[in-house]
């Protein structure tokens, strides 16, 4: 995700950045530690550039996995995770990516979601021509690990009967070339909540989480120093106000991808690197003062 366009802006601005009415916090101030006070959503959303038309990738997260498509504006796909969205954008023509297995490269390389009936899963499965799921219980979760049609991996969880907000969740999986300083970055500077580590049998790993709302952040140590996907995928955060995050990314000597500004007239943006070159993006919507009506001349 390299510079960001006057269309792409648009296309964010009017791709579920604007909160919720009701949902907007007072803003700590300008001497917050963290990013984490102006957060003004519970969740927070994902973006991926998938190759070639990206047909069969969307007809995966939608039809397949059934999330919500919530439309499509401009280059950007939408789909609804509960309070989280699914965000999709072409890539590059020249762009290339180190795909593989989940640990052959560094920075986002998993997407975990959870469904309630395996059997209807599976069916959309067969239905749209893609093979069935291998699903098996492993410490007595029954999951399956699958791959997308550009490569990426997702984990489905079945959890029949659970509480609604279950399939709301959506976690994001970072395989960290060096992991203190991963967890250092989403601890000390994005400010999320870590939790106690999780020793994952599926993947052979321990991972370390980070929850926001009904979002978690795994990052574990990837076997040996991997390549980055730098314009592969990234994470988007809803806060008011910006400046101050931008002020202390500066203050942090944090990596720029693109610095504060106004990227569209009410849309002031930044963009910066977690240490594996993750895109941390951060999204701020102001409203605009519509010019008064021109006064009719007195007759």
């Amino acid at each position: 995700m390299t510079r960001m366009t006057t269309p792409l802006a648009f296309t964010l601005l009017l791709a579920g950045l604007v909160p919720a009415a009701g949902q907007a916090q007072t803003p700590s101030p300008a001497s917050a530690t963290t990013t984490a006070p102006y957060f003004v959503e519970q969740s927070m959303n994902v973006f991926r550039r998938f190759n070639g038309d990206g047909a069969k990738t969307l007809e995966f997260y939608g039809q397949v996995l059934g999330f919500g498509d919530v439309g499509a504006v401009g280059g950007v796909s939408r789909y609804q995770v509960g309070p989280s969205q699914l965000k999709f954008t072409r890539a590059g023509a020249n762009t290339a990516f180190t795909r593989g297995g989940i640990n052959d490269a560094a920075g986002v390389r998993l997407w975990t979601m959870w469904f309630a009936d395996e059997a209807a899963l599976t069916k959309r499965f067969a239905d749209h021509g893609f093979a069935a799921p291998a699903f098996k219980v492993v410490d007595g979760v029954r999951a399956a690990l699958v791959a997308d049609p550009d490569g990426e991996w997702v984990q489905l969880v079945i959890e029949p009967d659970a509480p609604k907000d279950t399939y709301g969740r959506l976690e994001i999986g970072i395989a960290a070339n060096d992991l203190e300083k991963s967890r250092a970055f989403y601890r000390t500077f994005v400010g999320l909540q870590e939790l106690p580590p999780v020793k994952d049998a599926v993947l052979g790993v321990t991972k370390y989480p980070f929850r926001h709302g009904s979002t978690t952040i795994s990052v574990w140590a990837t076997p040996g120093p991997k390549p980055t996907n730098r314009q592969l995928a990234g994470i988007q955060y809803v806060v008011k106000p910006v400046d101050p995050i931008w002020a202390l990314a500066q203050e942090r000597a944090i990596p720029v991808e693109q610095p504060l500004r106004e990227t569209l007239p009410g849309l002031v943006t930044t963009w910066l690197y977690d240490p594996d070159q993750v895109t941390n993006y951060f999204a701020e919507i102001r409203p605009r003062q519509r010019p008064a009506p021109a006064q009719a001349p007195a007759q």
